[in-house]
């Protein structure tokens, strides 16, 4: 039963089996939960909207097709999620749980490394809180959730040269950030 494909898994929520549900949300909520605590910054608002992504795959179930990837339908529903939410905080700015983050790291650490490594990681999640809503989802995509840039035009409703082009152009903008962040330290 968990060899079933995701596409099949969610065919069968569509037709009924509400059950089915329990297995998508083990294979993904981990992944969701990055992409959207990535994007907003903050551990509790993201387990939320995770919660709300699954919510509205039940909701909206019979729009699912089983054309495209189910990811790529479960990341539309993200997405929507996240627009819902900045509309209703307009324009929250980002507090990254650093504290989570730092524990991961300094396990088996020297404190002096552990630090530093603290540091730029804090250092990184401050530039990437700093580039904008486009910019930081073609990163949390292609480098966080590890999506193929084809998967991704998908998702954004473009084409893969263009997320190609915007993938540089928001590495070569979290650089300059970075670099003006650590500048002024």
């Amino acid at each position: 039963m968990n060899s079933l494909t995701d596409n099949a898994l969610m065919l069968q929520v569509k037709a009924g089996d509400l059950n089915k549900m329990g297995l998508l949300f083990e294979r993904y909520h981990r992944e969701l939960f990055g992409f959207l605590y990535h994007m907003c910054g903050r551990s509790d608002a993201s387990e939320d909207m995770v919660q709300t992504v699954f919510y509205r795959m039940l909701k909206y179930r019979h729009t699912f097709t089983g054309d495209g990837a189910f990811r790529t339908w479960m990341y539309h529903l993200a997405r929507n999620v996240l627009i819902d939410l900045a509309q209703q905080n307009k324009r929250s700015t980002h507090h990254y749980d650093l504290v989570e983050y730092a524990e991961k790291i300094a396990g088996g650490m020297a404190a002096d490394e552990a630090l530093h490594k603290e540091q730029e990681l804090a250092t990184l999640q401050n530039a990437l809180a700093k580039l904008s809503d486009e910019y930081r989802e073609v990163l949390v995509l292609s480098r966080y959730q590890e999506l193929k840039y084809e998967e991704i035009a998908r998702i954004l409703n473009t084409t893969e040269g263009a997320v190609k082009v915007r993938v540089h152009r928001a590495l070569t903008e979290l650089k300059k950030i970075y670099l003006s962040i650590e500048h002024e330290r």
